[in-house]
């Protein structure tokens, strides 16, 4: 019998019902192509998570899986991995996890009722989905030992508030773009998980309004709260040097007035491949750009013509025609300090925030779950109780060092403010949300490993930045190391710090 006759033999009403579900499929799947370019409006996010959700909710959902036609039920399978990465967007970790659940469901009546060639590219799915949501080195327990969702993204708390007397600059971040291209790291589509902790730290905590007219002293009023955007971020995974190119020239034409753009790059290192006569800005190597060349050793160190530099770099040099506006850079990379390398040509703000180069060998076999820094930027405590070997802990004593940590990044910001000697781009920046909280969560994490025992091995171990910190007053101030040792001690891991340079104070 013919194809034709067999859909004959179907139902009219049960045609209709496959029809019907494949048009809406198709239609997210429309929806998902347009969330690349589109991730920080939250409303069209919004828009797609109520429109999956309605798919999953429709009476005929579960028909499709009385279908004989494998093609159908793999559409059904990539409609639940494109929810996921909405979810994933969204920070709904636990649809997330409901979703993976349906999907291991779906992907196992799927291999058992077809003899299909993609059954191990569907499992390999799942696993890579079941890793990021599992990547995450501290488990927070509530008392019942369920796991504790925790959000990163700024909330009203979040950054410490700009106290009377603080001299900042106006500036507001804008646009920041987004890079991943490190090898061997958690994935899922396209979205890397050092990628999404920086996409988590630059979007606002959803409001409650509900729960803000509840406060006392707060009253109905016809006016919208104050409050910034979400800055506009493009998520660019393992993007070509021309790619990354068209973006950032066409994010910096777009910039308004008084606006920041922020380059996340997390990147394998790229090295210069012989000695130089000179120190240009193309001199140090950077971080790569995708090609179609083999990466040798994970860490792609290119041979090529010593007189040559390489090609598949971003480079600090190509960075310097938008140092023309207000640029904020962090580079997460076994290269970063090529970046430190920088020449502020302009006289425009210009911070770059720069990993360490290197880790301790007892937190290398980690880096498959994320940087450490790049943690440290999203989750300071998560990352602070990682480094100090603690794998979970309980929401009340979670809470209670959060609290403190509160409390540290206030002093933080009364450090930078109050220096006589910092330079002027870091308070030029500080007057956003986002970029103070990242530049007082970057302090934490340098003041936390010069004073842990296995960072001080090497100063590669540090992370760095242009312009430089004054030290003293800043990532090596006594009261901050203070304030270090006094988390430890609440946390009962004291002994895992140095309290030596704590001596003169």
């Amino acid at each position: 019998m013919s194809s034709g006759g067999a859909e004959d033999d179907i139902p009219q009403a049960e045609r209709k019902t496959v029809t019907d579900f494949c048009y809406l499929l198709d239609k997210s799947k429309q929806l998902f192509n347009g969330l690349s370019l589109r991730t920080s409006e939250t409303s069209y996010l919004n828009e797609a998570f109520s429109f999956y959700s309605a798919i999953r909710q429709r009476s005929y959902y579960s028909q499709v899986n009385k279908e004989d036609r494998p093609e159908l039920v793999v559409k059904k399978l990539r409609y639940y991995a494109r929810f996921i990465v909405v979810c994933l967007l969204l920070n709904k970790m636990d649809v997330v996890k409901d979703l993976v659940k349906e999907l291991s469901d779906e992907i196992e009546d799927y291999t058992h009722r077809f003899n299909t060639e993609d059954q191990v590219e569907w499992n390999l799915v799942l696993q890579e989905v079941a890793a990021f949501i599992e990547a995450d080195p501290v488990m927070v327990l509530n008392d019942d030992n369920t796991i504790v969702i925790t959000s990163n993204r700024l909330s009203e708390t979040g950054a410490p508030l700009l106290e009377q007397g603080m001299i900042v600059g106006q500036l507001a971040l804008a646009d920041a773009l987004i890079i991943g291209n490190c090898n061997n790291q958690v994935k899922f589509s396209e979205l890397t998980i050092d990628m999404f902790r920086m996409l988590q730290a630059l979007e606002r905590e959803p409001m409650n309004l509900a729960s803000q007219m509840n406060k006392p002293g707060m009253q109905e009023s016809t006016e919208k709260p104050a409050r910034r955007e979400n800055p506009h971020k493009y998520l660019l995974y393992k993007p070509t040097f021309s790619q990354l190119y068209t973006f950032l020239a066409a994010s910096f034409k777009e910039l308004p007035a008084n606006s920041v753009l922020l380059i996340y790059l997390s990147a394998t290192g790229v090295f210069p491949s012989g000695r130089s006569d000179s120190e240009g800005p193309y001199d140090f190597g950077g971080v790569l750009t995708n090609s179609n060349r083999d990466i040798i050793n994970g860490d792609a160190i290119h041979k090529r013509n010593q007189s040559y530099k390489e090609m598949h770099c971003l480079h600090p040099g190509d960075l310097y025609p938008f140092t023309r506006k207000p640029l904020f850079i962090i580079v997460d990379s076994s290269n970063s300090v090529a970046y430190k390398n920088f020449t502020n040509l302009f006289g425009q703000p210009l911070v770059c925030l720069l990993s360490p180069t290197a880790y301790p060998k007892a937190l290398q076999d980690q880096s498959q779950r994320g940087s450490l820094f790049t943690l440290f930027l999203n989750n300071p405590l998560m990352a602070f109780l990682f480094v100090s070997g603690l794998s979970s802990m309980r929401r009340g004593l979670w809470e209670k060092c959060q609290d403190y940590l509160r409390k540290i990044n206030r002093d933080i910001a009364q450090l930078l403010t109050h220096s006589r000697s910092i330079d002027q781009s870091f308070l030029q920046f500080f007057g956003d949300e986002f970029l103070r909280l990242l530049l007082t969560r970057f302090i934490f994490c340098s003041a936390t490993m010069r004073m842990h025992k296995i960072f001080r091995q090497e100063t590669r171990n540090y992370p760095e930045s242009y312009p430089q910190l004054p030290r003293d007053e800043t990532v090596e101030n006594p009261h901050l190391q203070k304030h270090i040792l006094e988390l430890a001690s609440i946390l009962d891991v004291r002994n895992v710090f140095l309290e030596n340079t704590l001596d003169d104070y």
